[in-house]
This record gives C-alpha cells, sequence and structure tokens, in this order.
C-alpha cells in the first residue's frame, strides 16, 4: 500500500482537511474581527477540501478492489 502514489496522495487530502478544520477551529477560539470576516469562508475551504478527499479515498479503494 505504501508503494501506492495514489496513497500519499490521499494522505496529503486528509491532512489538508484536519489542517484546515484546526486553523477553523483555532480562529473560532480567538473571536474577533478575522473570525467574523471569515469563519464560513474557511469552513466553506474546508467542506470542499473534504469532498476532495472523499472522493479519492473512494477511488483508492475501487483501485485496490480491482487489483491494481
Amino acid at each position: 500500500m505504501a508503494d501506492d502514489p495514489l496513497f500519499y496522495i490521499v494522505a496529503v487530502a486528509c491532512l489538508a482537511v484536519a489542517g484546515i478544520l484546526l486553523f477553523g477551529i483555532l480562529t473560532f477560539g480567538r473571536g474577533g474581527e478575522f473570525n467574523r470576516k471569515h469563519a464560513n469562508k474557511i469552513m466553506r475551504w474546508r467542506i470542499g477540501a473534504q469532498f476532495v478527499a472523499v472522493l479519492l479515498i473512494l477511488l483508492f479503494v475501487f483501485i485496490r478492489r480491482q487489483g491494481g
């Protein structure tokens, strides 16, 4: 599994989602003007990154089940 390049792409996508989520949580916790101005945009970015990550995971599972 570790020799498959798609595995690393999936891992990077999951880390990106975690990073965006953590950034959103930290800005929410701090509050202030930045949070009021950018909170929805940050969460939209997370949802988009999460969508891409789920698609990549599904592609990875599909390819691995096909024996590729």
